[in-house]
């Protein structure tokens, strides 16, 4: 059997996957991969949209939402990151995968770093489809408001129960459960570019941080 990590003749159909990472540069990386989970979100949407006639779109919404949202979880991982470092704080890496809780997490870190009210403002502008986006996600996989539930059933994507053996929502509910494919791909888009631009922002301005360059601790 031919491998799959291996080339293949024509360059455009060979994928590398270190020519856009750098080492010793993690939050760069996460950056790169983030894009790469975004854009696979909105082209399956995209495709679902060029033509739906198989129902394809009922099976292609769960890595589309998985993918969605793991790089919306990277992003604010990466923006956080280089937060800390601007604020000489000695937490490096974000972790867990409950993306409302990092991004509660990445405000009060910009709170700290921002100081100037217009930078403040034109941070909640570019950030308001990505709140109002997680606030209408954990109505539907948090509608019991539990703070201190142990799973916040972010893996509704990847299994159709959680830890606790429980039904995801789209399950346990009899009524139909919905993607909207056209706003799935404008909201999206819109969150991608704006992150990204964010990220790529404080990442930039960490560099100039001595320790930039460290390893992942």
């Amino acid at each position: 059997m031919e491998k799959i990590f291996s080339y293949n003749v024509d360059i455009d159909k060979t994928a590398y996957m270190n020519w856009r990472t750098r080492q010793h540069q993690p939050i760069h990386d996460m950056m790169i991969i983030a894009d790469g989970y975004m854009k696979a979100a909105i082209m399956l949407a995209q495709d679902c949209l060029q033509d739906n006639g198989d129902k394809k779109a009922d099976i292609v919404v769960f890595p589309m939402l998985f993918s969605a949202n793991h790089a919306i979880e990277l992003y604010l991982k990466s923006i956080n990151w280089s937060l800390d470092m601007l604020l000489n704080m000695k937490e490096s890496f974000c972790g867990g995968h409950d993306i409302r809780q990092i991004w509660n997490t990445v405000k009060k870190r910009m709170i700290g770093f921002e100081t100037d009210k217009e930078q403040r403002k034109q941070f909640k502008e570019m950030t308001k489809e990505l709140d109002d986006y997680i606030l209408e996600l954990y109505d539907k996989i948090d509608k019991d408001h539990n703070a201190n539930a142990k799973m916040k059933n972010m893996d509704f994507s990847r299994y159709p129960f959680n830890a606790d053996d429980e039904y995801h929502f789209y399950i346990e509910n009899y009524g139909n459960e919905v993607v909207d494919l056209e706003m799935f791909v404008e909201i999206f888009k819109k969150i991608g570019d704006n992150l990204n631009c964010i990220a790529g922002y404080y990442e930039e301005m960490a560099t100039f941080v001595p320790d930039y360059d460290r390893e992942k601790e």
